[in-house]
C-alpha cells in the first residue's frame, strides 16, 4: 500500500544539511506498517497552482494506481498575494483541489484533503488561526465532494495553543547561532517551518486522523507511537 503526499515545505523531506528542519511527510512514515510506504511529492514553495503548473500532478496521475491514499495539504504559498508565481485566489483554490481529487478518482485512489497546518502566531495568549479563508474553502470542497478531511489546521492550532508561545517555538525553526545547526549555523527565527520534534508532533496529528477515517488505509496507521511521541531529538528522521 501507498501513500502519496501533495503538499508544500512543511511536509517535505530534508537532506540532512538542512537539519533540523523537518517535514511531517517525513516523519508519517514513523507511523504505518511495513507493507506501507510513503511516496513524498511535497516541495517547498508550492501552491496547488504552482504545483499544478509545473507538472508535478501531472507526475502524480502518471504514478496513482488503484488501492493508494493521496494526501492533499497546501494552503502556506496559496495565499502568498505578494508572490504572483505562487498566489491562488480562493475560488482557483478550490478548483485546484478538485483537479487533485479528480486525479485521485481516475486512478481508483482514496484522496484526503488536510487543511492548511498552524504557524506559530500567538495574539494576546492566543494562537491564531492559520489562513482561515483557504483552511475554509479547504473544508467546503471536502463537504461537496464527500472527500474524508482531516481538519490539520484546527488540530494543529489546538496542539500549539496548549504548549503555549514559548514552548511552541521548540517545535518550529527557533534556534541561535551558538546552537549548531547544520542547517542554520547563524541562527533562524521561523514560525512556519518544523523542527524535528515539531514534525513528530505534526505527523502523529496526521496519523490519529488518518486512524479515524474509514478508509483501507486507517487500520496500517498507528499514531502515537514512540518515534512520534519522543521528548528528545534524534538527530535526524530515524523511526527507532
Amino acid at each position: 500500500m501507498r501513500i502519496f503526499i501533495a503538499s508544500d515545505s512543511t511536509a517535505q523531506d530534508y537532506k540532512a544539511d538542512r537539519y533540523p528542519q523537518s517535514g511531517w511527510g517525513t516523519m508519517l512514515r514513523c507511523a504505518v506498517a511495513s507493507n506501507v510506504s510513503i511516496e513524498n511529492r511535497a516541495i517547498g514553495g508550492r501552491s496547488t497552482n504552482s504545483f499544478i503548473r509545473e507538472g508535478r500532478l501531472d507526475k502524480i496521475a502518471a504514478d496513482l494506481r488503484k488501492g493508494d491514499t493521496l494526501l492533499i495539504q497546501f494552503g502556506h504559498n496559496d495565499a502568498s498575494v505578494d508572490k504572483p508565481e505562487r498566489f491562488t485566489t480562493v475560488e482557483q483554490y478550490r478548483a485546484n483541489l478538485r483537479r487533485f481529487l479528480d486525479v485521485a478518482s481516475h486512478a481508483g485512489a482514496k484522496a484526503v484533503i488536510l487543511t492548511p497546518v498552524a504557524r506559530r502566531d500567538f495574539k494576546d495568549g492566543v494562537e491564531q488561526p492559520s489562513f482561515p479563508t483557504y483552511a475554509d474553502a479547504a473544508r467546503q470542497v471536502a463537504h461537496e465532494t464527500r472527500t474524508p478531511l482531516i481538519d490539520l489546521g484546527k488540530t494543529s492550532q489546538a496542539w500549539v495553543q496548549a504548549a503555549g508561545a514559548d514552548a511552541a517555538k521548540g517545535y518550529y525553526l527557533h534556534y541561535t547561532g551558538a546552537a549548531g545547526a547544520p542547517g542554520y549555523p547563524t541562527g533562524v527565527a521561523d514560525d512556519t517551518h518544523f523542527s524535528e520534534i515539531g514534525a513528530r508532533r505534526v505527523a502523529d496529528l496526521v496519523a490519529t486522523g488518518l486512524h479515524r477515517l474509514k478508509l483501507p488505509i486507517a487500520r496500517y496507521v498507528t499514531p502515537g507511537t514512540p518515534a512520534l511521541t519522543r521528548a528528545t531529538p534524534a538527530g535526524g528522521p530515524s523511526c527507532g
